[in-house]
């Protein structure tokens, strides 16, 4: 029988918890769970758990709604930085790095459920997991390479060894 942990529906992450695997939902389906500094922060605590918690042997990534993690919150970024407050897009940068470590070199398995859209920082963080599963209204992308920029979050490594997308 799962059990949720959260007390309160408008939580960033809501967390299941079955006999010896968390659920972890990404939980802001009006933003197409945009990463916010709220969310990188509380993922990377519960990472940190995890592999410390001998009871947990899997952590399931998903996404509310219909997408899985369409980017970070770029919205939120824009309007520190036209604010004057550069920094806070540094910090969050920072944050979904780490994010992204934690996560590959994490010891529990973890598996992304890649169903909707993957865009951005949501490929970037599901992709260094063990697993991944994709469905049929999988969509997956990296649409700062189309405005000449490079890819973060190890992209260039991973695209190379990526022959579960075709």
């Amino acid at each position: 029988m799962a059990s949720f942990i959260n007390s309160n529906q408008d939580d960033q992450i809501l967390i299941q918890q079955n006999l010896f695997a968390r659920i972890l939902t990404l939980n802001r389906p009006r933003q197409l769970n945009a990463l916010s500094f709220k969310m990188l922060s509380r993922l990377s605590q519960l990472f940190h758990v995890y592999e410390d918690d001998d009871n947990v042997k899997l952590v399931i990534l998903k996404g509310k709604g219909r997408a899985f993690c369409a980017c970070g919150d770029v919205a939120v970024v824009a309007r520190h930085l036209f604010e004057g407050n550069w920094r806070f897009g540094a910090l969050q940068g920072k944050r979904v790095h780490t994010l992204g470590y934690l996560i590959a070199t994490n010891t529990t398995p973890q598996v992304s459920v890649l169903n909707g859209i993957v865009m951005g920082g949501g490929a970037g963080v599901c992709i260094h997991g063990r697993f991944r599963v994709t469905t049929e209204n999988s969509v997956f992308a990296l649409l700062e390479t189309a405005l000449g920029l490079f890819p973060d979050l190890g992209a260039s490594y991973f695209f190379v060894k990526a022959s579960w997308i075709f």
